[in-house]
């Protein structure tokens, strides 16, 4: 169940890094995947439930593995097949290496369409692992402050699969131009796929209990009717609070990174102000968020047993508030060198003009004096005499996205906003929502708490609802840091939730 848990993230969490690919070709599909991720919820999460009660966590299990299986595949298709199939096409601007901004038609490819429908997939199989490790974690735990902790220990390995994958993403794509695909990040594909695959002998030969089996079978023998209809998970008041809380919940912990992983990839003003590697620099960055959901995950493990969940979710949800505030409000210019060891301007630079084609004695011209250096749009390397009148000033830009006038800045050491890493510390803070909320909201249910979790993994939606309410609607009119207002008011709720709604007030309702 733990390493179950630790695969919901890793699917989840290729769905932004990813979005940078896609995104860059149109500037419209960035939250695509994620939001087709996340869509699955929607349908699936009602049936998923059903089938835990009537089929059990293993053959839920195992089918959820099949899907991450196929839909891992389908997304790698999208890099073989359809690109040269335009489905339709759209108007847009674009600028060019001249620094030329001018209307072009940008045709809209068949791939994107498989990669959508591949994300689509991945959600089913995500919605499936959530519906049975969720409950599973609880029960084994039984319920209450040590269910919690179950389920931040679990969480725990969630929240490394989360921190390893959009590093790895970053660092197979590197700086995105007009050449990347999702060809690039095959290799991340595979190992998914292979683990899937793994991950499916492994639980098909494994012991799983079948607490909801095993009730279904004691009552049939016992000669008891089950009583439909009076009465379900949505009776009860903090289920529903809880449900909605999960909602929101979702789309913070997604919105949080993902904005962030767009605004240090943007290389243009309205940016963090990083001019290569964005994507690699924000692949690391972000880690570092799903790095610190691992260390509040454990820190919880720990104290789960003493702390009551309600405080907890209590704290976080209002330290979060505070910390996205401040990030908001602070300018821009308050800002901080990127370590070296996320990001060497020497090495990369030497990188990015290798594959431009400049041989290394111009290399090292370059680093000597790169204001001096004449970049020419007909030169012609000694090194490889067969290859004539190289464009340097367009090898440039499509390679980095770099005009050539600000090329001298590719050896300077990039900074990035303190707001970035007040929205990392967020990861602190999230890291205990989920069980919390979760522990909270089931509280209480007994045999209702099968169908709860199934409503549970259908709003799991939010994390794709959300995010996409952010990137697509609200960045736009009002920036990336404005967008997190978002943020701030569904950190809010669950302060609320914790104060007020978790509490159950129908606990006339029989549950056994």
């Amino acid at each position: 169940m733990m390493f179950l848990f630790a695969m919901i993230s890793f699917v989840t969490n290729m769905a932004a890094p990813f979005g940078n690919i896609w995104g860059h070709q149109y500037p419209w599909a960035g939250m695509l995947g994620n939001l087709m991720n996340f869509a699955a919820y929607l349908f699936m999460g009602i049936p998923a439930g059903k089938m835990l009660a009537r089929s059990g966590y293993k053959k839920t299990a195992l089918l959820a593995l099949v899907l991450g299986f196929v839909g891992l595949g389908v997304q790698y298709l999208s890099s073989v097949f359809g690109a040269d199939i335009t489905v339709f096409t759209t108007h847009v601007e674009e600028t060019n290496y001249l620094g030329e901004t001018l209307p072009v038609d940008l045709p809209v490819t068949l791939n994107l369409f498989v990669y959508l429908f591949g994300a689509f997939i991945c959600g089913f199989c995500v919605c499936m692992l959530n519906t049975v490790v969720n409950p599973m974690l609880n029960i084994l735990g039984g319920g209450g402050k040590k269910g919690n902790q179950l389920l931040q220990t679990g969480s725990s390995l969630n929240s490394l699969a989360g921190a390893l994958t959009p590093m790895l993403v970053g660092a197979l794509i590197g700086t995105v131009s007009s050449r990347t695909s999702m060809s690039d990040v095959a290799p991340l594909l595979f190992i998914g796929m292979a683990i899937f695959a793994v991950s499916y002998l492994i639980i098909s030969i494994a012991r799983i209990p079948e607490p909801g089996l095993e009730r279904a079978k004691a009552d049939a023998a016992a000669g008891k009717v089950t009583e439909k209809g009076k009465y379900s998970p949505w009776s009860f008041r903090h289920f529903v609070l809880g449900a909605i809380g999960i909602f929101f919940y979702v789309g913070i912990e997604i919105g949080i990174p993902a904005e962030l992983n767009f605004y240090i990839s943007d290389s243009s003003a309205a940016g963090a102000g990083v001019l290569v590697n964005g994507a690699a620099i924000a692949g690391a960055i972000v880690m570092v968020y799903w790095l610190l959901m691992l260390v509040g995950r454990v820190a919880s493990g720990a104290i789960s047993g003493k702390i009551s969940t309600r405080v907890q979710l209590l704290v976080v949800s209002g330290l979060g508030a505070i910390l996205v505030l401040i990030a908001i409000i602070l300018p821009k210019d308050n800002s901080f060198d990127v370590p070296k060891f996320i990001y060497n301007p020497e090495a990369k630079t030497e990188s990015i003009l290798a594959d431009v084609g400049l041989p290394t004695s111009a290399i090292e011209q370059f680093k000597a004096n790169p204001e001096a250096f004449v970049w020419s749009e007909d030169y012609d390397n000694p090194e490889t005499p067969e290859v004539e009148h190289i464009n340097l000033r367009a090898r440039l830009y499509d390679e980095a996205g770099v005009q050539h006038n600000d090329a001298a800045q590719l050896l300077d050491t990039p900074k990035l906003p303190v707001s970035a890493i007040l929205l990392i510390l967020c990861g602190l803070c999230t890291s205990l929502m989920w069980g919390g909320i979760f522990n909270l909201a089931v509280e209480g249910l007994g045999k209702y708490t099968e169908a709860a979790s199934g409503i549970f993994m259908m709003l799991v939606v939010g994390g794709g609802i959300m995010p996409f309410i952010q990137h697509s609607v609200l960045t736009p009119a009002v920036g990336y840091m404005g967008s997190y207002w978002l943020v701030i008011a569904m950190l809010l709720y669950l302060f609320y939730y914790a104060v007020v709604g978790c509490k159950n007030v129908n606990k006339n309702i029989p549950v056994d």
